[in-house]
């Protein structure tokens, strides 16, 4: 059988027939259709785009249409040069593709089209096409966050965005072009802390010694009106051993777990009544071997009962205003039996060097039984730990019903807290 092209005026100023050559014979030599070589589909298709050689707009959506009553779509993949596919939605009745992701500017791209006519013989067709670039257009770049190196279970990644994205549907493309990928594979997802800022976390903590990567497919991609996805330099994180010190303020105890087994206990005295220690899972921000703490800057008023001036050696920092694990030689003998710090979790010079010297970035400080408040979620360090799974994804663009959050990021404060 053969199968010669079937041409389809189309009033349509917006849509380009597809007529590339002759078609070819449907079956081999035995003709059996199902060992034949798919035919040019030539002419039983539609391509929306502009006159031949012209760019094609990529604030607009890609579409193929079958032009013949005979004759169906059976699947159509588009790929840009990097890689990125387009996503796209084929109806029912094979009759019409669609793209449902945004098209890049200044891209080339590959459309590979299968279809089936009615006889059940496969053709096949490939469409090339170059996007154009806007005249006028802002970039969207990406920061990732922390920097490259080993951290610990806990460690979020971070995407900073340098301009705002308020808009639900515009931050479904950055979140979805956003791409992060570990070994071995966790589930996870984005949370939209504020319109500049998304934090990356999996549902439980990370895997030991795993391998993370961060990286953006957003360049080129259409996010809002004048606004076009930039630059992203990729990142790449390993974890170390699953370090998790867990402190219970009620039995000033610290049980400190590698890969959860218990390795060491540390007598500790946690924040006096009017001070207490924030409840909940914090994440280590730093260390400094020499911290001067002092009560004025947390608001106590010099030469009152409760203000301090102290020399604070090997500081483990878990929140930017200022809570610290850290050496106080002057509460060992509270240490164990009562609560007496400022919120710190203070314990004793030996041991805070032990500490200190085991516990990196990204590890776990959880705080229990406290009557102090829950760790902040954002702002004063990493409380994203603190959300249940359902709640993050709630601040997911793409995952929740909407992309708003409803937490606020706190504004950072770098002072030394309470000792």
């Amino acid at each position: 059988m053969n199968h010669s092209p079937r041409i389809r005026t189309v009033v349509s100023c917006a849509t380009l027939v597809v007529a590339l050559g002759a078609a070819a014979t449907a079956c081999d030599s035995d003709g059996h259709p199902l060992s034949a070589r798919p035919y040019d589909a030539a002419g039983q298709i539609s391509f929306s785009g502009p006159d031949e050689n012209q760019k094609v707009d990529p604030d607009k959506p890609l579409e193929i249409t079958a032009t013949g009553d005979d004759g169906r779509i059976t699947d159509v993949t588009a790929i840009d040069t990097s890689g990125r596919y387009v996503a796209g939605e084929l109806s029912a009745d094979g009759s019409r593709w669609h793209s449902t992701s945004p098209l890049a500017a200044g891209a080339h791209y590959t459309v590979r089209v299968s279809t089936e006519d009615a006889d059940g013989a496969a053709g096949r067709q490939i469409i090339a096409f170059d996007t154009s670039t806007p005249k006028t257009k802002k970039a969207l770049d990406v920061t990732f966050g922390p920097g490259a190196g080993e951290y610990g279970v806990g460690q979020p990644v971070t995407a900073v965005l340098s301009a705002p994205i308020k808009d639900k549907a515009a931050r479904a493309v950055v979140e979805g072009a956003l791409r992060i990928d570990s070994e071995p594979a966790v589930e996870g997802a984005w949370h939209w802390v504020d319109d500049k800022t998304l934090h990356y976390r999996p549902k439980e903590f990370w895997p030991a010694q795993a391998t993370i990567q961060a990286h953006s497919n957003l360049k080129g991609l259409k996010v809002a009106e004048r606004l076009w996805g930039g630059e992203a330099k990729p990142l790449q994180l390993t974890t170390g051993n699953r370090l998790i010190a867990v402190t219970d303020a009620a039995t000033h105890r610290m049980t400190v777990y590698e890969n959860d087994q218990a390795i060491k206990q540390i007598p500790v005295t946690t924040g006096k009544p009017g001070f207490e220690t924030r409840n909940g899972v914090k994440v280590v921000l730093g260390k400094e071997y020499f911290v001067r703490m002092r009560g004025t800057t947390v608001g106590i008023a010099e030469g009152t009962s409760d203000s301090y001036d102290l020399p604070v050696y090997y500081a483990t920092r878990v929140t930017w205003s200022g809570e610290y694990v850290h050496a106080a030689p002057w509460s060992v003998g509270q240490q164990g039996l009562a609560n007496v710090s400022h919120g710190c979790t203070g314990m004793s010079t030996a041991n805070a060097k032990w500490f200190f010297e085991h516990v990196r970035e990204g590890d776990i400080v959880k705080v229990q039984n406290s009557k102090g408040k829950i760790m902040d979620l954002f702002g004063n360090g990493f409380g994203d730990w603190n959300l249940d799974w359902q709640n993050w994804l709630s601040g997911s663009a793409l995952m929740a019903h909407g992309p708003e959050s409803p937490f606020a990021a706190d504004s950072a404060r770098l002072r030394p807290e309470p000792v």
